[in-house]
């Protein structure tokens, strides 16, 4: 999942570089949203995960 949202800020900042202002926001929405649910599921599986 951390690996999806570095892939899309990556497109964001290429689409960001080359003028794609349109593109560049929905690829850091859709990073931002990604990497929100990866540190979600980070914590949970901390919380929750199985002991030693």
């Amino acid at each position: 999942m951390l690996r999806w949202a570095v892939t899309f800020l990556v497109i964001a900042l290429i689409a960001a570089f080359f003028g794609f202002s349109g593109i560049a926001s929905t690829a850091t929405e859709i990073a931002k949203i990604l990497f929100f649910i990866f540190i979600v599921m980070f914590v949970l599986a901390l919380i929750f995960g199985r002991p030693r």
